[in-house]
């Protein structure tokens, strides 16, 4: 199969995802701008999430760059991780719907916990097709972004059930530490088609 299939796929999933978030945003009824402030912890729970949708599609997309060919391990690894990610909107809109209580961060904090062991799954079906020396394998390295995210993810988890705005805090500094595009694949990339 060509990977190009795929990242169409993959895109399309995506930004059927992104649409369905905004959606969940409920227009106010009446015009003076105190009628928004009901509203503040939806926008707020959307804005993180389409940052970690954002975050997901750009990493997805420089990971499948370094991909030669796509193989049938490949194809379910990235549907389990878009099952994931297409559980945001749900997680979104129940924990901004409810102002960041302790149960809907959970969740939110479990889905994004999830979707980065799914990733991390397509990475490494993504090598196992490719071989040790894969563009990939070399790109990614020791990987420390992938390693340390689950762990904040379970940290913040932990934390919602004392604290929800701890949690909200982690989740930021988790998605702050993606936020620059990660240039490892861009470079390996370059390198190869240089030697």
């Amino acid at each position: 199969m060509n990977k190009s299939r795929l990242e169409a796929f993959s895109d399309g999933v995506i930004a059927i995802i992104i649409t369905i978030m905004v959606l969940e945003m409920k227009v106010p009824h009446g015009s003076r701008l105190q009628d928004l402030v009901p509203l503040v912890p939806t926008f707020l729970s959307y804005v993180l999430s389409f940052v970690y949708v954002g975050i997901y599609w750009n990493n997805h997309h420089h990971m499948l760059h370094a991909a030669t060919a796509v193989t049938g391990g490949m194809l379910w690894a990235n549907l389990h991780l878009l099952f994931w990610l297409s559980l945001f909107p749900f997680a979104t809109g129940w924990m901004g719907e409810n102002h960041f209580t302790a149960l809907p961060t959970v969740l939110y904090g479990v889905v994004l916990l999830m979707a980065a062991i799914a990733y991390y799954l397509l990475q490494l079906a993504i090598i196992r097709a490719q071989g040790h020396d894969s563009i990939l394998k070399k790109a990614i390295g020791h990987d420390w972004k992938g390693k340390l995210s689950p762990l904040l993810y379970v940290a913040a988890i932990v934390a919602a059930l004392r604290s929800t705005w701890i949690a909200q805090a982690i989740f930021v500094i988790a998605a702050l530490i993606w936020l620059v595009p990660d240039r490892r694949i861009k470079r390996a990339l370059q390198h190869d088609h240089s030697s």
